[in-house]
């Protein structure tokens, strides 16, 4: 799929947020300023959330208060291989709500629990391409 603008990725974000469920994990893949966290703010939307949406970079988690609990991971910081245990992953609790995942790369080996992968290409300055894979 090819947006042509933010606008047009933030609002397929919000549609498939809407298809997400308790348990489900979302990796997103993209390089610095392709959009994972505008995908990151319609995904949320989709699922009702209303407060604000921004990168945990510093923290590396957000848990946003939501029916399900949303869990905003960003990754970057991370060095890679870094284990889940490391970073406070608890599977039986993150399946109590859904998790997106900004640079899941960083967790080599890792990503078995992974139910859908985005990946944003920068096509040019406003344009995206967006591949979506979903798994299980």
């Amino acid at each position: 799929m090819i947006f042509k603008s933010e606008e047009e990725t933030y609002n397929w974000a919000v549609e498939f947020g809407k298809s997400l469920k308790a348990g489900d994990m979302v990796a997103l893949y993209g390089n610095l300023g392709a959009g994972k966290t505008v995908m990151s703010r319609g995904i949320c939307k989709g699922l009702g959330f209303e407060g604000a949406v921004c990168s945990p970079t510093y923290t590396i988690l957000h848990e946003y208060p939501n029916d399900p609990t949303i869990f905003h991971f960003d990754l970057y910081r991370l060095e890679p291989g870094t284990e889940l245990y490391e970073v406070g992953f608890d599977h039986d609790y993150l399946a109590k709500g859904i998790s997106l995942i900004e640079w899941p790369e960083r967790l080599e080996g890792e990503t078995g629990d992974i139910t859908h992968k985005i990946n944003i290409e920068i096509v040019s300055e406003n344009e995206r391409e967006v591949t979506l894979e979903t798994f299980g």
